[in-house]
């Protein structure tokens, strides 16, 4: 099995320098590329448009990426919970292990022409955009060498070269700023679609439906993502939302539900709704997804819903498991190579952070950087208008 031999063939340097994502085929051989069709774990179910075939074509090569990268996902934001514990990682900070096939399936149906744009529970995405670890801890732990130098911490990862344009810590903001992005790719027409992502516990945010509004009288290229993790906060979604229903929530606007724990549900979703949003404008997406961990590190998760509720999940859902299952079905790769992937994934999660430990923190001068765009030669004046006080720079 060329694919399995790949996988266990990967250097130790190659894990050293933590590339990124999505950009790690494990084979390339002709067998390692012949077509798989599966069937998605349960039906789309559509508002207003025709859903989707249930049948999705994959690779070996493909599902092997998809088990790396969503290990890798998990083990990072594990050892973020470590790092938050022992009070290297302070302030805010959201994980999103059980989330991963969101992030995974949707990198796997674009393009990095295409934008995303985020709420606060972002790590995740940031590194399928091509982010790499080393980065993404740093900045979790306020170090220059961060994504955002050390500046933004857990809430704030960003890369724009890669189209991700962050993540943000007001709740429902970032939904009006991606459907701005998906003015400009309407304007500039380059065939290229915005997902802005928000949870459940944003669904009712005025700001969203009013950004919807225009999208739909405009029809930009925007597709809203509700990663409906059924808790905003510690508020289980029927006791916040008269309809819970979130894909159907666009009223005027089609929408999609899809199983957010089936990573080829959401690869096969988010490629319908690229070509869906380019001919006819907005469309939402509801991902019936779960986190494992409490809303945020200063909550246990434990207090509004049950263990067993968690380990069900955990046991008849879990992304990552559904996919080890179709890779031991395939003959693929056997549980053995797939455990060593694991240990490959640890050892470079481990060596990031021992990576990110060694970068300074940021100069306290830092703090008055990137406050305003340079070059523009704007002017400062007094109260009265008629002092200048300064020319910024």
């Amino acid at each position: 099995m060329a694919a399995a031999a790949a996988a266990r063939r990967l250097p130790a340097a190659s894990l050293r320098q933590h590339r990124p994502l999505l950009l790690r085929p494990f084979a390339s051989s002709s067998g390692d590329q012949q077509p798989i069709t599966v069937e998605t774990s349960v039906p789309f179910t559509g508002h207003k448009i025709e859903p989707p075939s249930r049948s999705v074509e994959t690779t070996p090569s493909e599902l092997l990426t998809f088990f790396r990268d969503m290990s890798l996902m998990r083990r990072m934001e594990i050892a973020a919970d470590s790092l938050y514990k022992s009070k290297l990682i302070r302030g805010f900070c959201h994980l999103y292990d059980g989330q991963e096939a969101v992030a995974v399936g949707l990198e796997a149906s674009i393009t990095k022409k295409d934008a995303i744009i985020t709420a606060y529970r972002d790590h995740c995405i940031y590194l399928a955009r091509g982010g790499n670890l080393v980065e993404a801890f740093a900045e979790l732990m306020g170090r220059r060498a961060g994504c955002s130098k050390g500046k933004g911490g857990s809430m704030h990862f960003y890369k724009k070269e890669s189209g991700f344009f962050g993540g943000h810590g007001i709740v429902g903001a970032q939904v009006p700023l991606g459907c701005g992005l998906a003015f400009a790719q309407k304007y500039i027409k380059e065939g290229t679609v915005t997902f802005a992502l928000y949870g459940d516990g944003a669904a009712n945010q005025g700001q969203l439906f009013e950004a919807l509004n225009i999208s739909a009288l405009w029809d930009l290229p925007a597709i809203l993502i509700c990663e409906n993790n059924h808790y905003g906060m510690g508020t289980a979604e029927w006791r916040a939302a008269k309809s819970p229903a979130y894909y159907k929530r666009g009223d005027y606007v089609p929408g999609l539900k899809v199983d957010g724990m089936d990573v080829l549900a959401v690869k096969q979703a988010c490629k319908f709704a690229k070509e869906y949003a380019l001919k006819n404008g907005p469309l939402i997406l509801e991902m019936d997804t779960y986190r494992y961990h409490g809303h945020s590190m200063s909550d246990p998760g434990s207090t509004y819903r049950t263990r067993d509720e968690i380990s069900g999940v955990r046991q008849e859902r879990d992304p990552i498991e559904r996919v080890r299952k179709l890779i031991l079905s395939n003959d693929i790769a056997s549980a053995n190579e797939l455990k060593n992937i694991e240990k490959e994934v640890r050892k470079e999660v481990d060596d990031a952070i021992a990576q990110a430990k060694e970068s300074p923190m940021p100069d306290p001068s830092d703090l008055f950087t990137n406050v305003y765009v340079k070059g523009f030669g704007v002017e400062a004046f007094g109260a009265d208008r008629k002092e200048v006080k300064a020319v910024l720079p």
